[in-house]
């Protein structure tokens, strides 16, 4: 297995915290965990699915992803490869013009953002490239013919800033205060272009932040408070929902 970052060209940075080549030669079964950010992915060998209960549902050729808050179990074939776009948190409205919270927690094809004939010869392309910088240059072609005027919202920056800064633990109606607008106002805007609520946003980054923090010394009552939770069982209930295992039994894996 191999999976290797990239950086994007200077026009994308605002946009796209990195590229990403993913390939397994291996059948695999493997879990995402939520993260902060919209993702593309083209598989230009093999096929990849997520299960849904009992269900194996095909993911598309060239698809999108937002934001999830739980995890996902995912299934790749043998010999599979794909690109993938990581966008920063408000990187994808500079590229779609639907509001990105209509991708919470789906995955779907890129046929409903784009024309067939488009998305066909970028695949075509990715497929018949002989480098992963070839490859990049491709979805570096693409996201650039899609990128429109994006002027970023401060207030949208700002609620980003806080909620990174206080490590997912800010009341999002005293940052709406801070900023001397509504919570309405805020959480409605923040959906639209992050593409989820500032309060399950900053949940995932309070998730992420344990994630990051955990070593071995730390006693996981500690790591609960340093992390913003007051509550052992409120802990253990939300890392739960997010991983899938209690924060104990996640870490001893």
């Amino acid at each position: 297995m191999r999976f290797d970052l990239y950086i994007p060209c200077e026009q994308l940075r605002p946009y796209i915290r990195h590229f990403a080549i993913s390939e397994m030669e291996e059948a695999d079964n493997y879990k995402i965990l939520p993260d902060t950010g919209v993702v593309i992915g083209f598989q230009y060998r093999g096929r990849l699915s997520y299960l849904s209960g009992d269900k194996s549902i095909p993911l598309s050729t060239a698809g999108i992803t937002g934001i999830n808050d739980r995890y996902r179990i995912f299934q790749n074939t043998t010999n599979v490869a794909s690109l993938l776009v990581f966008f920063v948190e408000s990187g994808a409205a500079a590229f779609f013009r639907q509001p990105i919270h209509e991708l919470f927690r789906q995955s779907v094809s890129l046929d409903d953002f784009m024309l067939r004939s488009e998305l066909l010869l970028i695949e075509e392309q990715l497929y018949e490239a002989k480098t992963d910088q070839d490859r990049i240059q491709v979805a570096e072609r693409f996201l650039l013919s899609r990128l429109k005027p994006f002027v970023p919202d401060q207030m949208i920056l700002s609620t980003l800033r806080m909620i990174y800064q206080s490590r997912g633990s800010i009341r999002i109606a005293d940052i709406a205060t801070m900023l001397h607008t509504s919570q309405s106002v805020l959480e409605k805007k923040f959906r639209s272009i992050v593409g989820t609520t500032p309060k399950k946003f900053a949940s995932i980054v309070r998730f992420r932040h344990v994630l990051h923090s955990y070593v071995p010394q730390t006693s996981f009552t500690d790591l609960g408070y340093e992390s913003g939770f007051y509550d052992q069982a409120h802990f253990i209930r939300e890392f739960k929902a997010f991983s899938g295992d209690t924060p104990e039994i996640f870490f001893k894996k």
